[in-house]
């Protein structure tokens, strides 16, 4: 494939790739605080109380919860992964703070069952305010291949600067390439701009276990999409505008919206859609994305989007070129 199918750019120079009659479209979730630690009770166990804080039982074992995605608000139930994950099981106790200052917990919960993939779902014992306590004790999870410790500039840091509306695992990265400035020379090119929201969990990172990618199953995500956004997604549709979504947590809010209804009505609830090549998009007509991992779905959504040939050959430019991969990396426009 010739090289002039791609340019090389810098973020800068995004806003004069779009359209004057672009419709560009944010995921405007904020990352929280999600991965807890605290320490694990055995089966014999009686619950941790003021009175007895630092109990054998309790400091017996130290466990890491990573909050996933929220089943239920009341009772408060979370699909989350665990560590050490073979030693967790259903009907354990944990318990969430730092019991080596004579406190009792934060938060306790109830492991209540266990997932397909080595998952858990912990129901939370009734507090006030529980996000107030997790945004109190809880720690910022940075992708796996930053080596280090969170620190108290990751919890701005790792959100994209339109981040509104709290419930995410992870940024949407392609966001992470935005500044003031570049959103503001946008609108000043008169390119409407429009949210929604899609709280990552791990439908975006689970990997394709299957021999057939039409069986993988994706992890559900909760979504919300306001009537202001559908009026102007259908608006732009209807009008043959080009509707550009920045990040695939943004096309498959989009696109399963639009699985949903069409035209898109405003709602919420939780998107599931697995999208790869032979999907036919309803919506997204352009893409920023991020580079990707290999055999995971959020390269098979941008093949499906671009062309597999088209995509793997970009990555090939990509890597012989020195691009940066992952969360902290560079990005592509696909058009």
């Amino acid at each position: 494939m010739p090289a002039s199918v791609w340019q090389d750019r810098q973020f800068r120079e995004f806003p004069d790739l779009l359209r004057p009659d672009d419709l560009l479209v944010l995921n405007n979730t904020r990352v929280f605080p999600a991965r807890l630690f605290g320490h694990r009770s055995g089966e014999k166990s009686q619950p941790l109380s003021p009175h007895n804080p630092a109990s054998q039982d309790f400091l017996r074992g130290r466990v890491e919860v990573l909050l996933t995605h929220q089943v239920c608000e009341d009772p408060n139930e979370w699909e989350c992964l665990v560590r050490p994950g073979r030693k967790i099981g259903i009907g354990e106790k944990l318990y969430f703070g730092d019991p080596s200052r004579g406190h009792a917990p934060e938060l306790e919960a109830e492991v209540i069952a266990r997932g397909e993939f080595g998952e858990r779902r912990i129901r939370f014992a009734p507090v006030p305010d529980s996000f107030a306590r997790i945004d109190r004790i809880g720690h910022v999870p940075l992708p796996p291949y930053i080596d280090r410790e969170d620190s108290p500039a990751d919890r701005d840091r790792y959100q994209t600067v339109y981040a509104k509306s709290r419930g995410s695992v992870a940024a949407p990265t392609a966001g992470l390439h935005f500044t003031p400035e570049i959103l503001d020379r946008i609108r000043a090119r008169g390119i409407q701009i429009v949210e929604v929201t899609l709280h990552v969990g791990l439908g975006t990172f689970q990997p394709i276990r299957v021999e057939k990618v039409e069986e993988h199953k994706i992890h559900r995500e909760s979504y919300e999409i306001s009537a202001a956004t559908a009026e102007a997604i259908n608006a732009a549709k209807e009008a043959g505008r080009r509707v550009v979504a920045v990040g695939t947590t943004t096309v498959r809010t989009l696109e399963y919206a639009a699985k949903q209804n069409s035209p898109i009505k405003a709602a919420c609830g939780e998107a599931d859609i697995f999208i790869f090549p032979g999907y036919r998009f309803r919506i997204v007509d352009a893409l920023l994305t991020n580079f990707h991992l290999p055999q995971s779905t959020l390269l098979m959504l941008v093949c499906a989007l671009a062309g597999q040939k088209l995509v793997l050959d970009a990555y090939k430019h990509a890597v012989e070129s020195g691009y940066r991969f992952y969360s902290y990396g560079d990005c592509m426009f696909v058009e």
